[in-house]
């Protein structure tokens, strides 16, 4: 039997356990066993705009419930391909459950793509699987870790680059709402890294002001309600939130000086009112909100920088950012698809606490 955990669509909260029979396997085939996988704001997002950017089209449920995508790893269960043998693990895009069935094309030493047919129309970024016993990016030591921040990571790594392509608009402050996101930090780790001359401010809650500030990564860390003190400087802000009357105010605080509005994923689900740019009513000062799409930029990343330099690039900057984050996050390993289903509806109600990293193994 494979499990799975469905979420209702309209309705992100409501989730039920689908049990299905495993069917019998294709030529070329391969089903994979999930092993593992983390549960982030990541996740959620995905969940949020699945409609729009095709997440629920990945793994089809039916109706009106949907399968959120995860990373994680997995193990080779069952093969119908020659190249690809049984006991082999990977890493990659999985459903939130026990198995997947894949028809891996492209196959090199290092890994696949999964040439399924209904995958095909959605970013091929999203389709690539690593073959672990020959993945440069694997440690058998942070494989929780790369669950929990790769992705997210690299969403960070993506963003820096485009500002640096862009001279950052001219600006000289970098304003990130939901400072204690992983994605923040790991912004903030390569700005850090790459672009020292730009300062840091991270934006958060009350009570998790001390968490960012342990972290390191900003140069100053501001609570939401001190929105007004925000430094009147050239400024590009990235919000992470997903709060469209937070980011009403950062526009109204910074007006003219704002450089450039980006949005990334939607962290504060309840608070994204009926236009995520604004929340509707009257338009905002300052620069229009555009929605940052990692695959997009990766492209264009990966042909300034080329393959190879590319994935040395991001090698060198995610060493540096496990160092940051060694230290500030612990690791949460629950068992079960009924673990993950809570984990899931947790961080969607903003209850996660950001100094731990749930990892599941179903």
């Amino acid at each position: 039997m494979a499990s799975t955990v469905w979420v209702k669509k309209s309705a992100l909260a409501e989730t039920r356990i689908h049990e299905d029979t495993l069917s019998v396997l294709g030529d070329g085939e391969v089903r994979l066993c999930i092993e593992s996988f983390s549960v982030t704001a990541n996740n959620v997002t995905y969940a949020v705009i699945g409609d729009m950017f095709g997440y629920w089209s990945f793994f089809p449920a039916e109706g009106d419930w949907g399968i959120v995508p995860m990373w994680g790893h997995a193990v080779v269960e069952e093969s119908h391909h020659p190249d690809i043998v049984v006991g082999e693990r990977i890493y990659g895009y999985l459903p939130m459950g026990t198995h997947i069935d894949v028809l891996p094309g492209k196959v090199t030493a290092g890994g696949f793509t999964d040439m399924a047919a209904h995958r095909q129309p959605m970013s091929p970024i999203y389709n690539q699987y690593s073959r672990l016993a020959a993945d440069p990016e694997h440690d058998p030591a942070k494989e929780a870790e790369r669950m929990l921040f790769g992705p997210l990571f690299k969403t960070g790594f993506l963003i820096e680059a485009m500002f640096r392509r862009e001279g950052w608009f001219g600006a000289r402050n970098l304003i990130m709402t939901s400072a204690s996101s992983k994605t923040s930090m790991g912004l903030a780790s390569v700005a850090k890294d790459l672009s020292p001359d730009i300062r840091r401010i991270g934006m958060t809650s009350t009570g998790n002001i001390d968490f960012v500030e342990d972290t390191g990564l900003y140069d100053e860390v501001i609570a939401y309600d001190d929105v007004d003190s925000l430094p009147k400087y050239p400024t590009v802000s990235v919000d992470f939130a997903g709060n469209s009357s937070l980011l009403r105010s950062v526009h109204e605080a910074l007006g003219e000086m704002l450089k450039y509005s980006c949005l990334v994923g939607a962290t504060h689900v309840d608070a994204r009112g009926s236009n995520s740019a604004g929340g509707g009513g009257s338009a905002m000062p300052g620069p229009k909100p555009i929605l940052f799409f990692a695959p997009d930029h990766a492209v264009a990343t990966v042909q300034e920088l080329g393959p190879k330099g590319f994935g040395e690039a991001v090698g060198r900057s995610w060493k540096k950012f496990l160092g940051a984050v060694d230290s500030v996050v612990a690791i949460n390993e629950c068992h079960g698809l009924d673990a993950a289903a809570l984990a899931f509806v947790e961080s969607l109600e903003g209850k996660a606490d950001p100094q731990i990293g749930i990892v599941i193994r179903p």
